[in-house]
């Protein structure tokens, strides 16, 4: 006998009746009624030993990852594509998802002992053959197939036997014994866990496309991105040419590692240097910007940060970021005005990272601190001074990771003086790479320990 319960299609949780907000999530308007067909219950049974092997005895050699032919996106993956893995991709829709596996599925095929099956379930196999024209992405070994059914899905993959599967996306795949509609929460969580389970039984790698909601998280329930062994996400903004693979779980690699790659007429095309990339409309001689060393995942990525300090016409003055935490924007404008003594609070404050780039670190503090005070005094900070240090709501620089990683990219892109935080002057002194920090410019890099904030506005802008 059929019955109806009310299912959240944020987080999953069902309710006995239809109800405005979830309680177990807090979302609004996200329960919906679904029905469902009562089935066999499970029954409980003694149930059997497995057999065990020592964690010793286990070679991983005979399990090698494998490369998509792709730099970048190796790069995010950890060094490439583990057999029997089970990867999330998520987007904005056009952000070139299909574009860039497309690319990755071709060549895996032109490299591979087994065919690779891109099952598409949004797009006909006509649009996605015109796409492969189009970015040079075809071969015979590439076996393409719309499909929508759970199980016709797995007896396909079951008859090819590929190497690699690409669903795309599991948005649209719905299952023959749920009775409710395609994306619900009990179709995508079903459905990813059958093909998860049929990827490691069988050893190919399973590639899964998700829709993302206009908040930018994945849709669908929290529970699948715990399902699978990594979540990357695709980042970019349509004003400009480069997209960002960004990874936030990786269970075979380090997480929030990226990879950069320019949008073009024939695809998706990696950036090796992306510090140049985001450096290369920088405006020199103008106040308010200011060079940033960071770090996404184990690379180092100079960008730029510029700040605006105008008077404002509000009670309250506002305070505003994009690619940057506003809250710590707004606990920064706080520290510049207690500590420093410039007066913000009949301004407004604005701080960008240009060319779209998003940073989550607590290195990012003294370079937006310092675009602040440039952009409030007027003054230009050197166009070859690079920076990176936390700070502290006393107004103390802090140490950081990964100093020399950073101190290389700013001489290797020709910047000549780096500012940083004293614990960290000691720790790239000690590395003995100063000598071999020669940019483009063939001066060595300079470095200027700083301890406070106070100390870092006197050595650049007075």
């Amino acid at each position: 006998m059929a019955k109806s319960i009310f299912v959240c299609q944020s987080c999953g949780a069902e309710h006995r009746k239809w109800i405005g907000q979830c309680p177990d999530c807090g979302d609004w308007n996200s329960i919906s009624e679904q029905v469902i067909e009562a089935g066999l219950k499970r029954t409980g049974g003694k149930g059997k030993a497995l057999a065990t092997s020592p964690i010793t005895s286990i070679n991983r050699e005979s399990n090698p990852r494998r490369s998509s032919r792709i730099e970048e996106l190796d790069r995010v993956l950890g060094g490439g594509i583990v057999p029997g893995s089970a990867v999330l991709i998520g987007g904005d829709p056009g952000i070139g998802k299909s574009t860039l596996l497309l690319q990755a599925a071709a060549r895996l095929a032109a490299h591979g002992n087994r065919p690779v099956l891109y099952i598409t379930g949004e797009e006909s196999i006509t649009q996605v053959h015109l796409r492969g024209e189009r970015i040079e992405s075809m071969h015979e070994n590439l076996l393409l197939v719309s499909a929508c059914e759970l199980e016709s899905m797995l007896a396909t993959i079951g008859e090819v036997k590929p190497e690699t599967v690409i669903v795309d996306s599991i948005q649209t795949t719905v299952s023959n014994r749920l009775s409710s509609a395609p994306g619900t929460v009990s179709q995508v969580r079903d459905c990813a866990a059958a093909l998860i389970q049929n990827a490691k039984q069988t050893g190919h790698a399973l590639i899964l496309v998700g829709h993302v909601t206009k908040e930018g998280a994945l849709a669908g329930p929290r529970v699948l991105e715990h399902m699978v062994d990594a979540v990357i996400y695709f980042e970019g903004d349509r004003g400009h040419a480069h997209r960002i693979l960004r990874t936030v779980k990786n269970r075979f690699g380090p997480a929030g590692e990226i990879g950069v790659f320019e949008m073009t007429d024939r695809g998706l095309i990696g950036i090796r240097d992306a510090s140049r990339l985001f450096l290369a409309e920088r405006s020199t001689d103008t106040p308010g910007s200011v060079v940033l060393a960071c770090m996404e995942g184990t690379r180092p990525l100079l960008v730029e940060v510029q700040a605006l300090v105008a008077p404002t016409v509000y009670s309250t003055p506002k305070r505003s970021a994009v690619g940057l935490d506003t809250g710590r924007v707004a606990m920064l404008t706080a520290v510049l005005e207690r500590r420093i003594g410039i007066p913000l609070s009949q301004h407004d404050v604005y701080v960008n990272i240009a060319g779209g780039a998003r940073i989550a670190e607590p290195a990012a503090d003294l370079a937006v601190l310092l675009a602040m005070v440039s952009a409030f005094q007027e003054r230009p900070v050197a166009d070859d001074v690079a920076l990176f240090g936390e700070v502290g709501l006393t107004g103390e620089v802090r140490p950081v990771g990964q100093p020399e990683s950073r101190a290389r990219e700013a001489a290797n892109l020709g910047f000549t003086h780096l500012l940083l935080p004293g614990e960290n002057h000691q720790r790239v002194q000690k590395a003995n790479i100063i000598a071999n920090m020669r940019g483009e410019s063939g001066s060595p890099l300079r470095l200027s320990a700083v301890r406070h904030l106070s100390d870092a506005v006197q050595k650049l802008l007075t």
